[in-house]
């Protein structure tokens, strides 16, 4: 990655597939991260950012991999295989982890207590749920182009989740065929779905 790539990288903003970190606190918040970027569609951490974007580097980077590698070996169940980049933009160390969509989801995230829990990625956030629904492809651009899909993603991209109710008010229909609708939207791709805690609630998954 060139000094202007991870310029433009950062210049996004944290989004569903960007994450900054100044540093790793720990590698059990860290597995979180990880797993709901292995979960949803993929992505990149950037170590030695702030969450407003600024660079100040980290002091050591095998202090960081550390973190990650106790968290994607011994953490995340099953284990995940991620690909690590150095760069020195002004002489500040940054480490680019890029985490690929995984074939083998749903990831599970140990707690310090044992727990298994499932992350997603909802917006800039990683969010647990319940469960995951796989899906074989992503969602077909006729269903994209829909009226009711169009609305729902306008929607979403400007807040973090929708339920079900909401839904059913944004585009007059009952709040059964809205919970039926974004269900079936969910297993076609297009969102991911939020039940911890409740009400449920669906993001979008597609990356923008």
């Amino acid at each position: 990655m060139t000094r202007n790539q991870l310029d433009d990288l950062i210049s996004q903003g944290e989004h569903t597939r960007l994450e900054f970190k100044r540093t790793l606190s720990s590698a059990y918040r860290i597995a979180r991260t990880l797993a709901a970027f292995a979960n949803t569609s993929g992505g990149t951490l950037l170590i030695g950012i702030t969450d407003s974007g600024k660079t100040v580097g980290v002091v050591s980077e095998f202090r960081e991999i550390d973190k990650i590698e106790e968290a994607t070996d011994r953490l995340v169940e099953p284990s995940l295989v991620v690909s690590y980049e150095t760069l020195a933009p002004d002489g500040r160390l940054v480490l680019s982890i890029t985490i690929p969509e995984s074939s083998e989801k749903p990831h599970y995230v140990l707690d310090e207590s044992g727990k298994r829990t499932i992350y997603v990625r909802a917006k800039d956030k990683s969010v647990p749920t319940n469960k995951l629904i796989i899906t074989p492809e992503m969602a077909d651009r006729e269903l994209l182009k829909s009226p009711m899909a169009r609305t729902l993603i306008q929607y979403l991209r400007k807040n973090d989740h929708i339920t079900a109710d909401k839904f059913a008010k944004l585009i007059n229909i009952s709040d059964y065929r809205a919970g039926k609708l974004l269900r079936q939207l969910a297993e076609r791709g297009l969102l991911i779905l939020i039940d911890k805690p409740r009400p449920v609630r669906y993001a979008l998954k597609l990356a923008e």
